[in-house]
């Protein structure tokens, strides 16, 4: 029987005293704490540069780096009620807290011993001999956490007021219950091919001298009886003791006066035919249950039930992530716990299940939870629905991880702690022991000292020793069952970052991280997944500022609204910035995709992430919304995800996106397969134009079959390009099965060609002064009525007002890595008379690649112009690649591309050729004007 204690209860702090709040809930939500006037550091690589922040902050008394919370409290928050139920003698009761910070208890001013719980998992006292009618209850909830590692703790996810917030209180299920003298505390089942393991908890009266285990189930082939339990089938080993709790040790033996802590490992029982053949699996929810009975003289004591998948998770002879034996292509998001209206988690099903859904509509396979764990409404929603899930201790330290005992012993607990309470779940395959962390040669040690434990409590999971450890640099650990990184030592594996590979190589299809692998196979082979892939940042929806209406504000986002406001840029001007820059992300999440689909020997790609994440700067790099909703925008439509985050995929292997006219395209095309079934059939190819016309059509028919858990090579495709009469977009599609698969390409004409065959760059038209420096005679033909063209070197010492730009949008946030730039893509007037003869959306495509790489010319204030280089909301600099202006009495066109020193690119010389075209003729009218002073100063 349980006993609700939800309600009212009288709250008090070192503010207020004896003010009535609700629980469960947080003093956020009781609107109790003082303002949030100061963002601390969210992690310790940013202390030094963020004490002048937050100098800025206190004098401003706005928040810009992350949301603003209404309330904040951190120390001791007591929460007190007395208890009106009645107490049945000959029962034991237990007080149990779904979650909360460090949590104590006292019954009637007398402290209560912890017997399980941590920031992860339930909280546990006994309370039988001291609970009576009328008693006090106090509960502690201490968000300082005393005893424990408290800078590990508030750096991660669990606690960090840049996503979870660090909340105080008590939230999910708070009840008393009553358990007869002797009772199954805990059941845990492992599924081992058609066996099962069992593990039981069992607290026992000692005048007991022996119990018997039954074990029934549809699920099993016959029922099974195991007698005589404390007389010789008792395996109380190390696996399954307990570490610390709340600080203190405690562990099996005696669990108060007249009672006894066992864990019993029965002999493995027999699964029925029909149970293993329904197996869990991905996106395919198959659970069983099974029934435990205690019994003494044949008189059940005790019975539980329990929820299970039968599934196997783990890895081939070539490192390879396997489920149920079947290689899987992994398709994990970050799960940052950011939750703006509670400020932490939901405890409930049903909004998980929403959360499940909304991530399983873009192609996500696993939820990779960033430095906390989930509860267990999680767990058990991703169990029905297929989902992988990979949780992490409550743990950020990139500097000394593990180095003190208190960190030693708490983590110890909650990993205990977390395999104890979610053990059964299918849906939980992967745990680590924290993100990026670092430490000393000690620190490893208790790393692999934890994974030794773990790997004895539980053989169905895989463990490594955190998440991008060491960014990376030392490598995968060989004790470790995977490795997840964004790169291994010195080299990347994955695209984006910081003067990432994506910005730095011309654009194709063809790119993968094999030569990473074959180095890193040479150390290690386990299965390898790509760590927090993507993080294009995107710019602010606006519209989302409607929904703050919990406990957080979006004081960073009002910030920039009303910096965007005063520079004069209209709502209409500001979405097709967002929207430019969603495409422009989504473009990049692709190729991140595809780049790992084409690595055989990798395992999958984790990324970060489908949501906005509006702290650390505030980093919007999602197709969704902080609040978790799909963003207005064409970008954000769940479909187009999936089209590319998905199992299986047919890929063209390009070496360029961009062709001359008489050129050949060739590519190989290989299909890769992670899903449940073998692709039968010849893949098919179109070469069709944006106006429907087909160019090239056929079938590869060098491979018509696709095994699951392969990347097989399809064929080559090979197409004329000659009969290409004029500049065009063409999409190439590819087909087999239901697979489909389309990929942009352009084809130029070439006005000249040398004796050779090679294509010759543009000539400047009659009539047209052009000039890499505005000089004398730029003067004078522009006072003469003339025509310009403006185009300096794309250097710094020729553009000194300038700054570097990048085919991406800015990585993460410039306020988390001040150092990039902060260009976020070009913004392009697709119906400037300029790109009549040079086919381009309003948003930077793979045509744009070398042009996009060059620098862009900050101007006085913003104007129209032809290619805008849009800005991070940090800077919201006016910028420009490509501009007209009337200037001096005449026409002047100013870019700061370089055009002349980029004509080994055919995209090159057909945009020098089109912006020819257009000054030479009567359609070049530039309406903005600029002084003669001013276009000076733009180059000074």
């Amino acid at each position: 029987m349980k006993i609700d204690l939800n309600g009212e209860w009288e709250l008090s702090t070192s503010k207020v005293s004896g003010v009535k709040a609700v629980l469960p809930g947080t003093l956020d939500e009781n609107k109790v704490g003082d303002p949030d006037k100061v963002a601390k550091p969210w992690h310790p690589d940013v202390e030094d540069r963020n004490k002048e922040l937050n100098k800025t902050m206190e004098e401003s008394k706005v928040i810009t780096s992350r949301l603003t919370r209404n309330y904040t409290y951190e120390g001791p928050a007591h929460f007190s009620r007395f208890f009106d139920g009645d107490i049945e003698e000959g029962k034991r009761y237990f007080l149990v807290a779904e979650r909360s910070r460090a949590l104590s208890l006292k019954i009637d001013g007398e402290p209560v011993e912890c017997i399980s719980g941590s920031l992860s998992t339930p909280y546990r006292f006994e309370v039988t001999g001291k609970l009576r009618k009328g008693s006090r209850i106090e509960l502690t909830s201490d968000n300082t956490y005393p005893g424990l590692p408290y800078r590990d703790i508030v750096f991660s996810s669990a606690a960090t007021d840049e996503s979870q917030t660090n909340w105080n209180g008590l939230i999910g299920e708070i009840y008393i219950e009553d358990k007869e003298p002797s009772f199954i505390s805990n059941v845990l089942v492992y599924p081992m091919g058609k066996e099962l393991e069992i593990a039981v908890e069992l607290s026992l009266d000692k005048r007991l001298s022996g119990v018997d285990i039954a074990v029934s189930g549809d699920c099993l082939e016959k029922e099974a009886l195991f007698k005589g339990i404390g007389g010789g089938l008792v395996d109380d080993g190390p696996g399954f003791g307990r570490g610390a709790v709340g600080g203190s040790e405690s562990g099996n033996g005696d669990a108060g006066q007249g009672y006894t802590e066992l864990t019993v490992r029965l002999p493995k029982v027999a699964l029925s035919e029909a149970t293993f053949s329904k197996k869990w699996d991905e996106y395919e929810g198959n659970l069983q249950i099974l029934e435990v009975k205690m019994l003494a003289n044949g008189q059940v004591l005790s019975k539980v039930s329990v929820t299970f998948g039968v599934r196997s998770f783990s890895y081939d002879e070539k490192g390879r992530l396997t489920l149920n034996s079947r290689r899987i292509f992994l398709r994990s998001e970050a799960n940052c716990a950011y939750f703006p209206e509670t400020g932490h988690p939901p405890m409930d099903e049903e909004s998980w299940e929403k959360i499940v859904k909304t991530y399983m509509d873009y192609g996500v396979n696993c939820l990779r939870f960033h430095s906390w764990c989930p509860p267990e409404a999680a767990f058990k929603v991703a169990d029905k629905m297929g989902i992988l899930m990979q949780p992490e201790l409550s743990h950020w330290n990139p500097r000394e991880a593990f180095g003190t005992e208190e960190a030693r012993k708490y983590y110890e607990n909650e990993m205990r702690e977390i395999l104890r309470t979610y053990g059964n779940h299918p849906s939980f395959v992967m745990l680590t022991w924290g993100n990026e962390l670092t430490a000393d040669d000690k620190g490893i040690e208790e790393m692999h000292r934890l994974l030794d434990i773990a790997h004895r409590m539980d053989k169905t999971r895989l463990f490594a020793w955190g998440s991008n450890n060491f960014y990376g640099a030392k490598g995968a650990d060989e004790k470790s069952d995977f490795f997840t990184s964004a790169r291994f030592k010195d080299r990347h594996i994955r695209e984006s970052g910081n003067k990432g590979i994506f910005n730095i190589r011309y654009a194709a299809s063809k790119f993968d991280f094999e030569y990473v692998m074959q180095d890193l196979r040479k150390e290690y082979a386990k299965p390898v997944f790509s760590f927090e892939v993507g993080q294009y940042e995107i710019l602010p929806d606006f519209d989302e500022l409607k929904d703050f209406k919990g406990v957080t504000r979006a004081d960073n986002l009002l910030v920039v609204r009303d910096r965007v406001k005063e520079l004069g840029i209209s709502d209409e001007e500001w979405k097709k910035r967002v929207n430019a820059t969603g495409e422009i992300s989504l473009l990049s999440y692709r190729e991140e995709v595809e780049a790992v689909m084409r690595t055989e020997s990798m395992s999958g790609i984790s990324l970060l992430g489908l949501q906005d994440f509006p702290g650390q700067g505030t980093a919007l790099v999602g197709m969704l919304n902080s609040h978790l909703q799909k963003k207005p925008y064409d970008f954000a439509e769940s479909s187009r995800f999936r089209a590319f985050f998905k199992e299986a995929a047919v890929l063209a292997l390009l070496p360029r996106y961009t062709y001359s006219a008489g050129d050949v395209l060739e590519a190989e095309v290989k299909v890769t397969n992670y899903g449940k079934k073998d692709i039968c059939g010849a893949v098919a190819y179109r070469l069709v134009a944006e106006d429907g016309m087909e160019l090239a059509a056929g079938d590869i028919t060098q491979a018509a079959l696709f095994p699951v858990g392969e990347l097989t090579v399809a064929g080559t495709i090979s197409i004329d390009l000659g009969d290409v009469k004029k500049n065009s977009r063409f999409d190439l599609e590819l087909s087999v099965g239901d697979l489909k698969n389309t990929y942009p390409v352009w084809v130029y004409v070439e006005a000249a060609r040398d004796g050779a065959g090679a294509a010759l760059p543009p000539q400047s038209p009659e009539g047209v002064y052009e000039t890499e420096v505005f000089d004398d005679a730029a003067k004078e033909v522009l006072a003469k009525g003339g025509r310009v063209y403006l185009t300096p070197p794309s250097t710094k010492e020729a553009l000194p007002k300038s700054i570097k730009v990048q085919f991406s949008t800015d990585f993460w946030s410039v306020g988390t890595f001040p150092t990039q730039e902060g260009a976020m893509g070009q913004l392009i007037d697709s119906k400037h008379p300029i790109f009549e003869d040079f086919p381009t959306e309003g948003y930077t495509n793979y045509q744009w690649w070398p042009m996009a790489t060059q620098r862009a010319l900050i101007l006085p204030e913003y104007m129209d112009t032809i290619i805008t280089e849009m800005d991070c909301y940090a800077y919201l600099r006016p910028m420009t690649q490509l501009m007209e202006v009337k200037c001096g009495g005449g026409k002047l066109m100013i870019s700061s591309i370089g055009l002349q020193n980029l004509q080994q690119y055919p995209e090159a010389r057909a945009l020098l050729r089109s912006i020819y075209r257009y000054m030479a003729s009567d359609k070049f009218e530039p309406t903005t004007e600029m002084s003669v002073k001013e276009v000076e100063e733009l180059f000074r």
